[in-house]
């Protein structure tokens, strides 16, 4: 139990009708009285497909458990879905071929930072509501839209950006040690990649410095790619950063760290949530003077959370997979989100029916905006007042490499180390950590 405890924590891994049919036709579309079809497309083969497939899986488990269950309303749920090799052109063709073709009622699980980024606008032409991006970046962000489709879930890069930030200025990362805070005069180097992901996060980290008035003479910002990463990693030891920020998704993490282990580089690291996996993380050039922190927006730990990890258990013990491939589930981040996609989504179904009112797009949208939609194994998401923001809390993890599963053992428990991120603090708003 506590290998799923501690591995279970990771999870922590942007819409007006057209055309010749009515508006209240065109919002009923996927809908009939026994069935609401929905869609996505997503990297089910290709270097994604790792992401792909089980963030597929984890929602497919959950429709197959309402439809086990007779549906919601009379009605069962179809998925229809296309792999898109986490490719941006064939990701448009495909979701125009899910609204126009298909007739989704809606898009669940919209996958990845190439597809939606360049879908949003179409997505907000058509009005056919999206519910959870399988991103962040900036674009799926608005302040107070009611009755935009686009309803993201997972926390906006501006957002995760800025919490992780103010945890680099604010926290106190070396225990008790408080002559070491970094708020006190350190110099943090900030490695972005020059792409959505890298300068959605960025353009958080800027307003979270501009906010903590955190002098420029103290941040040293630096594009880099897979070329360019030793020199970057040189020329932060040359500037003497007390740590660094990492703007970027798993891949560019991944080489980043080989990179610091290689130039030894031994300062505090803090990233995305979207990089609070283990798997990224490589624990023979691991250092404990150079600490690993990540942003999560789920926590299993308390109580609650707790049971949703065994509600999330049992789902995945009733999907259309092997006993092996379901194990393996039972602790991946990305098997959880799409778990989570899919959760929020039938809530919606849920209050619709529960008002019983027709299922259209206006009534979908609208009872999303009701209030606060609980998040399994997390906090909340909001869509009342058209806030579109995404999840605005987060928890704070670290990277643990212990030998066997007790960390204070220094036997190998069957020949393989056990490595995970554990939690080092509960989920907080910004403003909770800006007041530290």
């Amino acid at each position: 139990m506590k290998k799923l405890v501690l591995l279970f924590v990771l999870v922590a891994i942007g819409f007006a009708f057209a055309g010749c049919t009515s508006s209240a036709q065109k919002a009923q579309q996927g809908v009939t009285d026994t069935t609401v079809k929905v869609g996505n497309t997503a990297a089910v083969s290709g270097g994604l497909a790792f992401v792909g497939v089980p963030f597929n899986e984890g929602m497919k488990a959950v429709f197959k458990q309402v439809n086990d269950a007779g549906g919601i309303d009379g009605r069962t749920i179809e998925f229809v879905t296309y792999d898109d090799t986490f490719d941006a052109a064939l990701g448009v063709t495909y979701t125009e071929t899910l609204v126009e073709d298909d007739e989704v009622f809606a898009l669940v699980g919209h996958f990845g930072t190439p597809t939606v980024g360049a879908t949003i606008d179409y997505i907000q032409e058509k009005g056919v509501p999206m519910v959870y991006a399988a991103t962040g970046i900036n674009s799926l962000y608005f302040a107070e839209s009611i009755g935009n489709p686009v309803m993201a879930v997972q926390p906006i890069y501006m957002t995760d950006g800025r919490i992780m930030t103010s945890r680099a200025i604010m926290e106190n990362v070396y225990g008790e040690d408080e002559d070491k805070a970094l708020a006190a005069d350190g110099t943090i180097g900030v490695l972005y990649t020059n792409d959505d992901v890298g300068n959605s996060i960025k353009a958080g980290v800027e307003a979270e410095m501009a906010a903590l008035e955190i002098p420029s003479s103290r941040v040293y910002y630096i594009a880099i790619t897979e070329l360019t990463i030793d020199t970057a990693i040189l020329l932060l030891q040359g500037y003497g950063v007390s740590s660094v920020i990492l703007a970027m998704n798993q891949g560019p993490f991944g080489y980043t760290l080989t990179s610091m282990y290689n130039q030894t580089l031994e300062v505090p690291v803090f990233t995305s949530y979207v990089n609070a996996d283990p798997t990224a993380v490589d624990h023979t050039q691991y250092s404990e003077a150079r600490p690993v922190y990540t942003n999560a927006w789920v926590d299993v730990l308390s109580e609650e959370g707790q049971a949703d990890a065994t509600t999330y258990v049992e789902c995945i013990n009733q999907a259309d997979l092997d006993d092996t491939t379901k194990a393996a589930y039972y602790t991946n981040a990305f098997a959880t989100a799409g778990y989570i996609a899919a959760k929020v989504f039938v809530a919606g179904l849920e209050r619709v029916a529960a008002n019983g009112g027709d299922l259209t797009w206006e009534s979908y949208i609208a009872a999303m905006e009701e209030g606060p939609i609980d998040i399994p194994m997390g906090g909340t998401v909001d869509f009342s007042d058209g806030k579109r923001w995404g999840i605005s809390a987060m928890s704070l993890l670290k990277y643990n490499f212990v030998l066997g599963d007790d960390p204070a053992t220094t036997e190998i428990e069957d020949d393989f180390a056990i490595e995970s991120f554990g939690k080092v603090r509960d989920i907080e708003t910004l403003l909770e950590i800006e007041a530290k």
